[in-house]
């Protein structure tokens, strides 16, 4: 079951996501995080990540190589 603190970081937007964690991050340096702060802190960071690493295999579906292309239209005889 999701808490009221996890849904609400489930609706943050991506440039939201790092405001918060980039808020987190300075308020630690200064004066630090309470346990809670620092879960929230915990919870962002994974989506972050999970974000990242979703957009980059995305990214990596995409990549189309044009050697491979090329060899398929010539028999795979090359040039």
């Amino acid at each position: 079951m999701c808490s009221q603190h996890e849904r609400g970081v489930m609706k943050l937007d991506f440039d939201s996501l790092i405001a918060r964690i980039n808020e987190l991050s300075r308020k630690n340096k200064t004066v630090g995080l309470t346990d809670e702060e620092v879960k929230e802190r915990d919870v962002l960071r994974q989506k972050y990540l999970n974000n990242f690493k979703a957009n980059f295999k995305q990214q990596l579906d995409t990549i189309k190589f044009v050697e491979d292309e090329e060899n398929e239209g010539n028999g795979g005889v090359k040039h």
